[in-house]
């Protein structure tokens, strides 16, 4: 079936928006390619459609320009600071007429941020949600926002978050990766324990047991690491890289969406306490 982008109600689910997203008719949103500026206007609109302040920001790279999307909600005027909430929306594109769909990296972490947008725009908190381009190339979609003069209080990155198919514990599909930094879990895992009594993923705070890919993952190859270069706190969530990550094989229908729902969960509770 062909989507196209006005087919898509405003309060589209996060499979909805996979498949979208890692459609052929987007062609893999390489950057500065058509399908990466369908899926641009695409987070825009339901950015405006949560009731977001929208804005973006464009990004010349050699690829072509990039486009950074971005959705304020002001819940408390009394405060100046945000959390920032974001996700990569780019992907590797099509090359040699293969299509590399990107539908768990990072078409899912896309989807869940339009997810967590719907849920907290009527928050009394202040958040900035922002979909960013230009991964792919040397982060630079990151580089520009965390040159902007927001006021952070914390930076929340979601990349790839939807599949199953690498686990941390064969016997738990259910789990969730979460990174952020070496006393992240002492300060955290109590307060993350209650907050999880509902979603019940089995939480890891580090990438598959190893200090060189935790360290790597976290503080260098992802979009929080320029934040954490100018001394932001930063968590990243990720279900981890696996045999489809960066292939034509990264199809919508090889994730699991129910445990990615309970993931978001997760998620969406602990940004609620922000």
């Amino acid at each position: 079936m062909l989507l196209v982008l006005c087919s898509l109600p405003a309060n589209a689910g996060m499979k909805e928006d996979v498949e979208y997203l890692s459609h052929a008719l987007l062609g893999g949103r390489g950057v500065g390619s058509t399908g990466s500026v369908e899926a641009s206007w695409y987070i825009m609109r339901r950015f405006k459609a949560a009731g977001l302040q929208t804005g973006i920001d464009f990004l010349v790279t050699p690829s072509g320009i990039g486009h950074n999307i971005t959705g304020i909600h002001k819940g408390n005027p009394k405060s100046d600071t945000y959390v920032l909430v974001m996700a990569h929306y780019d992907g590797l594109g099509t090359y040699n007429d293969e299509l590399y769909p990107g539908a768990d990296s990072n078409a899912s972490g896309t989807a869940m941020l339009l997810s967590l947008a719907d849920s907290l725009a009527g928050s009394k908190s202040n958040y900035i949600f922002a979909a960013l381009d230009c991964h792919d190339s040397s982060l630079l979609g990151a580089e520009a926002l965390a040159r902007k003069d927001y006021k952070l209080s914390m930076v929340v990155n979601i990349d790839i978050i939807g599949s199953i198919l690498a686990p941390p514990n064969k016997y738990r599909l259910d789990f969730l990766i979460v990174l952020g930094g070496e006393k992240f879990e002492k300060n955290n895992s109590k307060q993350f324990d209650k907050l999880n009594e509902g979603p019940g993923l089995r939480i890891y705070y580090d990438y598959y047991k190893s200090k060189g890919f935790t360290d790597y993952f976290y503080n260098t190859a992802s979009d929080q690491a320029p934040f954490l270069r100018k001394g932001i706190p930063a968590v990243m969530f990720t279900s981890g890289i696996t045999m489809n990550t960066n292939k034509p094989t990264d199809t919508w229908d090889t994730l699991d969406y129910e445990i990615m729902e309970r993931r978001r969960a997760f998620i969406l509770n602990w940004l609620s306490t922000l």
